[in-house]
């Protein structure tokens, strides 16, 4: 378990990251549990795909999903994605670095907070999580149900200025 006091979360490229250590986080099945996009297996191929895509949009918007770390230990990935015209925020740990979520969070709107491309940040669950009550707490406001990529997730967006 991943301690979350004193853990220095810091954001690198995804790039950065050996393939292998990407493929063993995504293919811990608790880390499908809430992810309805996920109905491949990862290997090699699957992740030169997935940080080709993650580099391209930090070509095209300047901004996009970092590897993340805490005290130095690849913890996950995560971060902003242009989807539209809005920023998404997404958030993928590892099982054993779950309880940084809100800490990993809390760094990132921060940044998005300063950033002034980003008057405000969505975010799309699952109908799986129920446990929605620090959205609502940091001031998130349900959109509604949104179809992406053929499953349906819950949108919330938070006002960042």
């Amino acid at each position: 378990m991943i301690r979350t006091r004193k853990a220095e979360i810091t954001f690198a490229r995804l790039r950065d990251v050996p393939p292998e250590v990407i493929i063993a986080h995504m293919s811990d099945p608790r880390v499908g549990e809430h992810m309805p996009l996920l109905t491949f297996d990862w290997d090699g191929a699957e992740v030169a795909k997935f940080v080709a895509a993650k580099e391209e949009c930090w070509r095209r918007d300047g901004l996009g999903h970092w590897a993340i770390f805490s005290n130095g230990d690849y913890v996950g990935w995560g971060g902003f994605q242009k989807e539209g015209q809005e920023w998404d925020f997404g958030l993928v740990l590892r099982p054993d670095a779950f309880g940084l979520g809100w800490h990993i969070a809390a760094k990132a709107l921060a940044f998005a907070r300063a950033d002034q491309r980003i008057p405000y940040v969505t975010f799309l669950l699952p109908p799986s999580r129920k446990n929605l009550g620090a959205l609502r707490r940091i001031g998130a406001e349900p959109v509604g149900d949104v179809d992406y990529d053929g499953a349906r997730f819950l949108k919330f967006r938070l006002a960042t200025s």
